[in-house]
């Protein structure tokens, strides 16, 4: 059996319904793709949590966990793991996004997600998060 690898995303939706996605880093696994900003729960760790801390090393943010609504998740085989993903959606935050890893961001507008070539897991949340906006 496969080990569950839990990792937390964030849909960060500004006041004009845009959400941020970021473009993994060429060389890493899934490299050059577009996904939701989040990262890998460590032990002790609520996804909540992760999501704070993640936000802040990968975008300069300072997000409140009161302020992460949970909305979807996705789950998938990934061969030598299975993939929980939970997604959050962040209206509320300070300050603003800052590629602190060498990434790119975008702002996309829900119906522009099609654009970005996003990993598997990814692509179902982006589909729900566009009719929920």
């Amino acid at each position: 059996m496969a080990r569950v690898l839990l990792v937390a995303a964030c849909a960060l939706v500004d006041a004009d319904g845009r959400v941020l996605l970021s473009k993994r880093p060429e060389g890493k696994a899934l490299g050059g793709l577009w996904e939701f900003p989040g990262g890998k729960v460590k032990d002790g760790e609520t996804p909540e949590e992760a999501l704070v801390r993640e936000l802040k090393e990968e975008l300069g943010l300072d997000v409140e966990a009161s302020c992460l609504a949970p909305f979807a998740f996705a789950s998938e085989n990934s061969g030598d793991f299975h993939l929980l993903m939970p997604l959050f959606v962040c209206r509320k935050w300070k300050g603003t996004a800052r590629p602190l890893e060498g990434q790119d961001l975008a702002w996309a507008r829900p119906n522009d997600f099609s654009r970005f070539e996003m990993p598997p897991a990814d692509r179902p949340l982006a589909a729900q998060l566009r009719d929920l906006l």
